[in-house]
């Protein structure tokens, strides 16, 4: 095990917060960057915690001249499909911008390993709905193409410098620590999960459904949902993989198949025991029909085996969080973005 440092940016959000715990668990040394914009120090388990901005070129000198860094985890980025269609330059400012200044600075420390959090928005609408890694690109929306921007910049680096990188593209991320200590409560959320077990808790009057015309079985989208825990250990497979001296590459995390809106709804229903009060409202902008990984790649290249493959794992571990955030409100607002 390396004895160095691995920098996390975005460590005090969502996925970021559950890949710190883990990376702590096993003794790496971990140091945290978050602005709290949207994360919050609660989550952050292990580590040291920085509070700064990854676009902030005068605080990452000063975190790579005080730390021993030689990995770099990159979570930081807005990740609201809807709201990167409204407002394009956030997006491109913050997940594309800023990652250029972290990269500049990961050139200048001699960073070696790089993992970066991507997405499956980088391939738009495939034609079959199924995405493999060698499904071309067409980003329907801002948020995906600020995603692939980055990817861009990081295979063109790769080339020249001795940084080796892996871009992992997540399909629908969902569910919580199963233990409870850390989830997903964004204030304001989107993802379909989380929203619905804030409906099954009373914190929502009504859950929406967007889009009932979809050309999919039951009318709704279709998405590959992937539990976060899973999410997570993928992430240290592929630092582990780094390490090992494994070239650059780019790999979807998904389980490979796909629930509609309406049955992950239902299954939110069925563990919380009542009907969830449901709204039929127009398509989103920027929302796939269908959307699922090929992920075999992931499997081989990591020697992955995920093991929350289960829809209602991942909705009761969704459901177990929000029902303690009603007894134990937890941070600023109330949640770990």
């Amino acid at each position: 095990m390396s004895k160095k440092s691995i920098l996390v940016t975005g460590g005090a959000g969502y996925i970021g917060s559950h890949v710190v715990r883990q990376l702590g668990e096993r003794g790496e040394n971990v140091v945290v960057l978050d602005d709290l914009s949207t994360g919050f120090s609660e989550a952050v388990l292990y580590g040291e915690l920085v509070v700064g901005n990854t676009g902030d070129a005068g605080c990452l000198s000063d975190v790579f001249s005080r730390f021993d860094i030689d990995t770099v985890m990159h979570f930081a980025a807005k990740t609201v499909v809807p709201e990167s269609v409204t407002d394009p330059l956030k997006y491109y400012g913050n997940n594309t911008c800023c990652s250029r200044t972290l990269l500049a600075a990961c050139i200048g420390a001699d960073v070696q390993n790089l993992v970066f959090s991507s997405t499956a928005a980088v391939y738009g609408i495939p034609p079959s709905g199924i995405a493999a890694e060698t499904t071309p690109t067409a980003p329907i929306n801002p948020y995906g193409m600020s995603k692939l921007m980055t990817e861009y910049m990081l295979r063109d680096v790769s080339a020249v410098n001795t940084l080796n990188h892996v871009a992992l593209r997540y399909f629908n991320v969902a569910g919580c620590d199963p233990e409870g200590r850390i989830g997903q409560s964004t204030p304001k959320a989107t993802l379909l999960t989380k929203v619905a077990c804030e409906a099954a808790v009373g914190k929502r009057e009504n859950l929406y459904i967007y889009g009932t015309d979809y050309d999919t079985p039951d009318g709704t989208g279709v998405r590959d949902y992937i539990h976060v825990e899973d999410l997570a250990d993928a992430h240290l497979k592929a630092l582990d993989y780094l390490r090992s001296g494994g070239e650059s590459a780019t790999l979807n995390c998904g389980y490979g198949r796909g629930y509609s809106v309406r049955e992950v709804i239902e299954m939110v229903e069925r563990v919380a025991g009542h009907a969830l009060p449901k709204v039929e409202a127009p398509r989103r902008a920027g929302d796939p029909p269908t959307l699922i990984a090929a992920a075999d790649k992931i499997r081989d290249t990591l020697n992955w085996t995920p093991r929350y493959d289960d829809l209602e794992q991942i909705a009761a571990s969704a459901l177990r969080w929000e029902r303690k955030l009603l007894d134990e409100p937890y941070g600023r607002k109330h949640g770990a973005a």
